[in-house]
């Protein structure tokens, strides 16, 4: 962020803030896809085991361009699918 000093604003105000988004929001953010290796990292599950997952259709992927998407909430249907059968 830079911020010009060297040449004040007319009549001593400054006419614009450079946009600076609030802590709490930058944090609340939550990624809604992630592509097929950040999956893996997410849920433990071996990327042999997502891709048999993907073809049975437990797993919902998005394709945009060459780039395979997994909905986050996809992630969290088949975790809970998972811990559904084990009770």
């Amino acid at each position: 962020m830079i911020r010009r000093i060297e040449s004040p604003a007319r009549d001593g105000k400054q006419l614009a803030l450079p946009f600076v988004m609030p802590a709490a929001t930058a944090t609340a953010l939550q990624p809604i896809s992630v592509r097929i290796a950040d999956a893996i990292r997410l849920t433990g599950i071996r990327r042999s085991k997502l891709y048999e997952l993907i073809a049975s259709g437990d797993l919902e992927t998005i394709k945009i361009g060459r780039c395979t998407l997994v909905p986050v909430a996809s992630l969290h249907a088949l975790i809970e699918r998972a811990r559904e059968k084990r009770l």
